[in-house]
């Protein structure tokens, strides 16, 4: 089992940066896979990023390209996601997922673990 923890969303202006952080917990000694999810009210939870254990290979949504960077530190088990220049679409609640195969993955279904998610609002 692993225990994943979001933290530093909040509210920022547009233009704004942001830094996601997910702390993982309990079995941490696999080679696992993070991804960032996100979503906004009365929609689907889509794919934002994902990144390898090793860090060598990374994904991201077209939406976010550019302007998010997803990394990690193994020795802290946290992964991280960078947001700048932010927009009011990026809105969301963003959940950090794990997967223990250390495929990079972009449907929700292929993730093991899940966090409980962190708002990032977003104004104009």
């Amino acid at each position: 089992q692993v225990q994943l923890v979001e933290s530093g969303g909040g509210p920022v202006q547009a233009g704004g940066s942001l830094r996601l952080s997910c702390a993982a917990s309990g079995r941490t000694s696999s080679w696992y896979s993070m991804g960032w999810f996100r979503q906004a009210p009365g929609t689907e939870r889509l794919f934002v990023a994902a990144i390898t254990w090793s860090g060598d290979n990374t994904r991201y949504a077209d939406a976010v390209k550019g302007r998010f960077t997803i990394s990690r530190d193994n020795a802290k088990n946290t992964v991280y996601l960078q947001m700048n220049s932010l927009k009011p679409e990026d809105t969301a609640v963003y959940y950090c997922a794990a997967d223990p195969r250390n495929y990079i993955r972009t449907i929700m279904g292929e993730y093991d673990y899940w966090g409980q998610g962190t708002q990032v609002t977003v104004s104009s």
